[in-house]
């Protein structure tokens, strides 16, 4: 089985131009430093010893949690499978581990994606699937916002018949800080296509989702 190459031009000049009307990225000098003001505002000394290197590490750190940045989702869907002997039915693959961050607290996001969709030609590498979630992930995120970036992102450059998504996640900004409730899950959905019009093929995906 062969891996077709696409270009999906109206995808990637939205890219261009969202690039475009980034704002300039600070240097790395300037996020060391921003790091040692939250350190005095915290309390502490950054030039002692045990935090010394601490800017370094956390600008590293961040360029790392946050690299969903440097990534394109078009690049990642545009190779595809053309050859599958008419297979038409449900693609899914469950419980997809991801790490994110709340962009209202910048605290840890920590869940599980369930992704789904109906091939309408071509079909995605599995591991595709997954590192959509990942880029999509490493950005700060809402739950709501990241469910449906990734079924959007799907149905506009792959064209299914339908995409559906389930998340399920504990937010650190729920139970460091705040209401501290500590175990709680959240869970977010999005449909599109016959997902969406479809009621037997939604309850489909919810059984295959949740089957062990």
């Amino acid at each position: 089985m062969d891996a077709i190459v696409k270009n999906f031009p109206a995808a990637g000049q939205e890219q261009v131009k969202d690039k475009a009307q980034q704002p300039v990225r600070p240097s790395q000098q300037e996020a060391e430093e921003a790091v040692r003001t939250l350190l005095r505002w915290a309390g502490d000394d950054p030039a002692r010893e045990g935090l010394l290197d601490t800017p370094t590490r956390v600008a590293k750190a961040y360029r790392e949690l946050f690299a969903g940045y440097d990534q394109s989702y078009e690049e990642v869907l545009g190779r595809t499978f053309e050859e599958m002997s008419g297979f038409d039915d449900i693609v899914l693959v469950r419980e997809i581990p991801f790490f994110s961050h709340c962009e209202h607290h910048m605290l840890p996001i920590k869940g599980m994606a369930t992704v789904a969709y109906l091939p309408n030609g071509p079909v995605l590498g599995l591991s595709k699937i997954a590192r959509v979630v990942e880029i999509f992930g490493r950005r700060l995120q809402t739950q709501e916002n990241l469910t449906a970036q990734i079924a959007n992102a799907i149905q506009d450059t792959l064209k299914p018949r339908g995409v559906a998504v389930l998340i399920e996640a504990e937010h650190m900004c729920m139970e460091m800080r705040g209401v501290q409730k500590q175990g709680s899950r959240t869970l977010t959905t999005t449909f599109t296509g016959e997902f969406k019009t479809n009621p037997t093929e939604q309850a489909r995906f919810f059984t295959l989702a949740r089957n062990r």
